[in-house]
C-alpha cells in the first residue's frame, strides 16, 4: 500500500510538469498565430501550430479571451526574461534593438487585449500594471548599458521609448503603406550617440591649416619680390 501510495505522489508532479508544459506550447503556438495574423485568428490554426485538438486549447482556456490574457501574461514573462539574456550574449545597443522587436511582437497581443476585456476595464488596467511593472525596468536596464558604453544618446527614458514605439505601432494593419516594424527600426537606429572628431582627425585638420598658411606665406613673398 505504502509503495502504491509512493507511486502515486511521484507519478502527480510529472503530470503537472506535463500539463504546464503542454499549457506553454499553446500559450507559445497562440503567440505566433497572434503575431502573424492577429488575435482574431481562429483557434483551428493555433491547434495545428500546436499540434493538439481545439478541444485540448478549450479546456485549457474556455474563452477567446482567457486565451489572449494567458498569452499576454506570457510574453510579458519572455519578453521581461529576454533583455538580461540579449545583454550577455551582443553589444548593449544591438541587445537593446533585438529586445525592442520581440517588443514589438507582443503589442500585437497587447492591442488585441484592450478590444478583448472591454467589459472589465479593471482587469485590463491590473494587466497593463504588470506589464509596466516588468518591462520598463528591463527597458531601462537595456538603455543604461547602451548609454554606458556610448553607444546611444543618456537621455532616453525607459517608459517614453516603450510609449513612443506602442504609439508608432498602433493601427499597423489599418494602411499597407505603413511599415511600423521600419519606422521602430529608424527610431532606434536614431538613439545612436554621434562619434566626434578623433584626436587624430583634428590634428589631421590642423596640420593641413598650417601647411596653406605655410604655402600663403611663401605666396605673398613672391608678390612683394
Amino acid at each position: 500500500m505504502a509503495d502504491a501510495d509512493g507511486r502515486a505522489e511521484r507519478a502527480f508532479p510529472r503530470k503537472r510538469a506535463d500539463a504546464r508544459r503542454n499549457e506553454q506550447t499553446l500559450l507559445e503556438a497562440a503567440a505566433a498565430v497572434f503575431v502573424a495574423a492577429g488575435v482574431d485568428a481562429p483557434v483551428r490554426d493555433i491547434a495545428a501550430r500546436a499540434g493538439v485538438g481545439m478541444g485540448t486549447i478549450y479546456r485549457h482556456f474556455p474563452t477567446r479571451a482567457d486565451l489572449i490574457i494567458a498569452v499576454y501574461r506570457h510574453q510579458v514573462d519572455a519578453c521581461a526574461e529576454a533583455g538580461p539574456a540579449l545583454l550577455a550574449s551582443s553589444t548593449p545597443h544591438a541587445a537593446l534593438a533585438r529586445w525592442i522587436e520581440k517588443f514589438v511582437d507582443f503589442l500585437v497581443t497587447k492591442h488585441g487585449l484592450a478590444a478583448a476585456m472591454q467589459s472589465d476595464q479593471a482587469g485590463f488596467k491590473t494587466l497593463h500594471a504588470y506589464f509596466l511593472d516588468r518591462l520598463v525596468p528591463v527597458c531601462a536596464q537595456l538603455l543604461d548599458a547602451a548609454a554606458g558604453a556610448g553607444e546611444i544618446r543618456p537621455d532616453v527614458e525607459a517608459f517614453g521609448l516603450l510609449y513612443g514605439v506602442g504609439n508608432l505601432c498602433a493601427g499597423a494593419g489599418a494602411d499597407p503603406r505603413y511599415d511600423a516594424r521600419r519606422m521602430v527600426r529608424l527610431l532606434i537606429a536614431g538613439l545612436r550617440q554621434p562619434h566626434p572628431a578623433s584626436v587624430q582627425d583634428q590634428g589631421s585638420v590642423r596640420d593641413q591649416g598650417s601647411v596653406q598658411d605655410q604655402g600663403s606665406v611663401r605666396d605673398q613673398g613672391s608678390v612683394r619680390d
